[in-house]
């Protein structure tokens, strides 16, 4: 059956007050949170005729008319993409992402995904997630490298998505900051949401309603002067937690050009010969180093190791040798 273009709705009673966010979000069910956000954002959606932001409160009997977000592409193309397997069975396999690869299609990202390399890779994934992420469990972002798990099965899928929801899934990532945290280790415990006014970044909302809890401990691994080596482990798994969350606590991930501005590393940053050029790394210092789960049918505890890829361990050791506390 075709979907329909738009739609309008009555306020009921009941619903008077609710947000326009968290109406859409209830009557409309196949789109996410953010795909109706933005529709709200670009006019897509009239309150009697009229555009509304996300937080409007509604009143009984208004008209609310939305036009569809596209979706794109029903499901990815197949293609031919190399990929890096640190384990497979009859259940699950494991891909170390590398930076740059985008998980599933979006707008703008309808080729070159790892969700088609896997269409290509395997002839039996899971389709609980939907027609456009087969076999996709987790996400990583496009430029964060390393460990992400991949579901063969729907019954696999259930239940390694019911680990993750129980957070019973161990996570642990490597991030290059500057500055240096004052403490060796420490929580951030800060709610994460839709940043106010730009909408590809999230952004720490205590007090907006559609803010989720975020937790994150780091430690420390090693010192230098002015960045340090993080291991980072976090308990939730909100869209861009760790960059949000470090960037919150004052020390951004390094080349994070979203949330510090700045999209390379060249040597002459580390070296403080500024007329060294050469690119050390041109994506953000975040690597998904080990991931451990429950295995989905021997119930074995299993740890899936991605060791720290050439431009992450390049930089690493410049830092290493420019930037050592003496």
């Amino acid at each position: 059956m075709t979907e329909p273009s738009d739609a309008s709705l009555q306020v009921a009673a009941e619903e008077a007050g609710h947000r326009l966010d968290a109406f859409l979000a209830k009557h409309f069910t196949s789109y996410s949170r953010v795909q109706l956000r933005r529709a709200v954002s670009e006019g897509q959606v009239l309150v009697d005729g009229r555009k509304a932001k996300p937080s409007y409160r509604l009143n009984e009997d208004q008209i609310v008319f939305i036009t569809f977000p596209s979706r794109g592409p029903t499901g990815p193309a197949p293609e031919p993409i190399a990929l890096d397997l640190l384990y497979e069975d009859e259940c699950i396999a494991v891909v170390n992402k590398p930076y740059g690869m985008v998980v599933h299609p979006a707008k703008g990202h309808w080729s070159g995904t790892l969700a088609a390399a896997l269409s290509h890779h395997f002839t039996h994934l899971s389709s609980v997630g939907g027609a456009t992420r087969p076999g996709i469990v987790h996400r990583l972002d496009r430029d964060t490298s390393g460990v992400i798990l991949v579901a063969k099965t729907d019954t696999a899928h259930t239940k390694i998505a019911a680990q993750f929801e129980a957070r019973t899934v161990a996570k642990e990532y490597c991030a290059l900051v500057s500055p240096s945290p004052d403490r060796d280790r420490d929580w951030i415990n800060a709610p994460i949401g839709p940043h106010p006014y730009q909408r590809e970044k999230m952004a720490i909302r205590p007090d907006d309603a559609s803010a989720r809890e975020a937790q994150t401990f780091y430690e420390v691994k090693e010192r230098f002067k002015g960045i340090s080596y993080l291991k980072v482990k976090p308990k939730t798994g909100r869209t861009h937690q760790i960059r949000v969350h470090l960037t919150h606590a004052g020390y951004p991930i390094l080349a994070d050009k979203l949330y510090s501005g700045r999209s390379k590393i060249v040597r002459g940053d580390i070296s403080g010969l500024r007329e060294d050029t050469t690119v050390l790394l041109n994506r953000q210092a975040l690597h998904a180093h080990r991931l451990e789960i429950e295995h989905p049918a021997s119930s074995e505890r299993m740890e899936f190791v991605s060791p720290l890829p050439e431009d992450f361990s390049r930089c690493l050791a410049e830092i290493r040798k420019y930037r050592t506390l003496r």
